[in-house]
């Protein structure tokens, strides 16, 4: 890396922000709760006890910083953006470059286990001709990054993860991975700039498709996934409706209290994974309060409710553009999925084939929504044998030249 916009960036909270947090936890107002209710209303008072229990007088934050710290930071400006970012470089041969896109309710964190697992696959059972170079940014108004200066980020984020990859760390082409947001960023990437990225990969369908009107010609398998989503948004959409409608109501109380902060992010954690009900068979209290200092730390869970706020409240030129970019479509992109069965959508393969180029899918045999912390051997392995057959593709100046012409071609006529 030459630009001279990226720094080497290190976690360091001030103590001022532990000693305060400590005060806050130790005043923390508990509500009430029906007896027998468990978490059928949301996040289960005995449980959240617990869990404020054991971040007050166990928990070490320090301990967690450090092994954060173990992975290689920077922050950079990207097209006036701080962006803070991973970027671990693999060891093997010839290093495959992959861009990671985490989603909600987290952060950079959701692919700490995964990036050994790709950068050395040979320490963990795999060849070392499968590794990668492997750049994990924030998403704008998440974690270390840098907060929105106005709405409609998310539209741009595509263009933001290009420059980092292409202009700043000097990677003409490369592989892209996401899930949640970072499928929509990921499709954005792929629809957008295709002279870039050779290849996808998503764990989801992007959730906007939804949005569209649904085919006249909906196969069985989509019919019943319709069907499930018409159920899963009054029970377990609510979130998405706050924080799409009035974000920032929600926002104030959360940010001031590490508790109710805890308690609205834990219960996706639980509900979105593969846990059975027991969420710490898939995340350690660690693990979970790691995740829940990040939003503390950084103040970062109300800019973190934006690109909610801003897909449900476009303006007509945003969706006519769009709108335009989806016509052009990211089929020119050869995509692979990898569905586990645990997650808040199963979209069938005919579902995904209307919007992608599918040239894998893969039905995991257990795991959820945070599928890079739940079964990140599984993902690993999928990632590595879908970006296997790109590693032939010798990236010459002129490829790069003919790529870029290509993404001009496609911008001009959007």
């Amino acid at each position: 890396m030459s630009d001279a916009d990226i720094q080497p960036f290190r976690i360091d909270l001030d103590p001022r922000i532990l000693n305060d947090l400590q005060e806050r936890l130790q005043r923390t107002r508990w509500t009430s709760q029906i007896p027998g209710t468990g978490w059928d209303a949301g996040t289960d008072l005995e449980y959240l006890r617990d869990l404020v229990n054991y971040w007050q007088s166990e928990f070490d934050w320090r301990a967690q910083e450090k092994a954060l710290n173990a992975f290689e930071h920077f922050k950079a400006r990207v097209q006036d953006v701080g962006i803070h970012f991973i970027h671990q470089r693999g060891k093997g041969p010839a290093p495959f470059p992959l861009i990671l896109t985490h989603g909600y309710p987290d952060s950079f964190y959701r692919f700490l286990k995964l990036i050994p697992l790709l950068t050395d696959p040979a320490s963990h059972g795999g060849r070392a001709e499968d590794a990668f170079d492997v750049v994990v940014p924030d998403l704008p108004g998440y974690g270390f990054s840098g907060r929105p200066a106005q709405h409609g980020s998310i539209f741009q984020v595509h263009d933001l993860w290009v420059t980092l990859m292409r202009d700043k760390l000097g990677y003409p082409r490369f592989g892209a991975h996401g899930g949640d947001w970072g499928s929509t960023v990921t499709e954005q990437l792929a629809r957008s700039h295709p002279g870039a990225v050779v290849a996808i990969h998503l764990t989801d369908v992007p959730f906007g498709h939804l949005m569209q009107k649904r085919p006249g010609d909906a196969s069985p398998a989509e019919k019943k996934f319709f069907e499930h989503n018409d159920k899963w948004l009054p029970t377990e959409g609510g979130y998405a409706t706050i924080q799409s409608s009035k974000p920032q109501s929600l926002a104030h109380s959360l940010n001031d209290s590490p508790a109710g902060l805890a308690a609205w992010i834990i219960e996706k954690l639980r509900a979105w994974s593969d846990c059975g009900g027991n969420i710490e068979t898939r995340f350690t209290k660690d693990e979970l309060l790691t995740q829940i200092m990040i939003y503390w730390a950084t103040e970062s869970i109300g800019s973190s409710f934006l690109p909610y706020y801003d897909y449900a409240n476009a303006g007509a030129l945003t969706w006519i553009q769009e709108g335009v970019k989806n016509w052009i479509g990211s089929s020119k992109v050869p995509a692979a999925f990898a569905i586990f069965p645990k997650d808040i959508s199963q979209p069938p393969r005919e579902w995904a084939e209307r919007f992608f180029n599918v040239q894998r899918w893969t039905e995991m045999p257990r795991g959820g929504h945070f599928a890079a912390m739940e079964e990140p051997e599984e993902l690993a392995e999928d990632i590595r044998a879908w970006f296997r057959q790109f590693r032939q593709d010798q990236i010459t100046p002129d490829d790069s030249l003919q790529a870029r012409n290509l993404e001009l071609e496609l911008q001009g006529s959007a």
